[in-house]
């Protein structure tokens, strides 16, 4: 079922996963976009700030939005972002099973687009435990329901 902006309400809810991060992954992720040692060397990675592989936050967020688009992707229109605040909050590490879990904050009609709004969401993943690996919160720009 198609969303518009008026099936969405705050505190509305949308669930994904979960994905398990692999080694490999990690690596080639890293070696193609991020390529830093402690993406790519799981030896040199013991002696950095990470005290192991991690992956690099990009590839949180890209795993995020593959998440996204399978919680979210019946958006009118599809997931067309305005902005937002990203923040990496724990290491993510091979074996992490992340899954994600979004908000709806805020739904604003635009008054100079009669045809559109935004929805600020806030998009938490979580590993395994629980815990907050990455949060993004996010204004989608979002159709309204067409007339008739």
């Amino acid at each position: 079922m198609t969303l518009y902006l008026e099936d969405l309400t705050p505190g509305r809810r949308f669930t994904a996963g979960p994905v398990t991060v692999t080694e490999a992954e990690i690596i080639e992720f890293a070696r193609r976009y991020d390529p830093q040692p402690f993406h790519t060397d799981p030896e040199a990675a013991k002696s950095s700030f990470f005290g192991g592989l991690a992956a690099s936050g990009w590839h949180t967020a890209a795993i995020t939005m593959s998440m996204v688009v399978q919680a979210a992707g019946d958006l009118a229109g599809g997931i067309i972002g305005g902005g937002g605040e990203l923040q990496w909050l724990k290491p993510v590490r091979p074996g992490d099973q992340l899954r994600l879990e979004i908000e709806v904050l805020e739904v604003t009609p635009s008054r100079s687009r009669p045809d559109r709004g935004s929805a600020l969401m806030r998009n938490r993943t979580l590993n395994q435990a629980g815990e907050e690996v990455q949060v993004f919160t996010v204004r989608l720009i979002v159709p309204k329901r067409p007339a008739g």
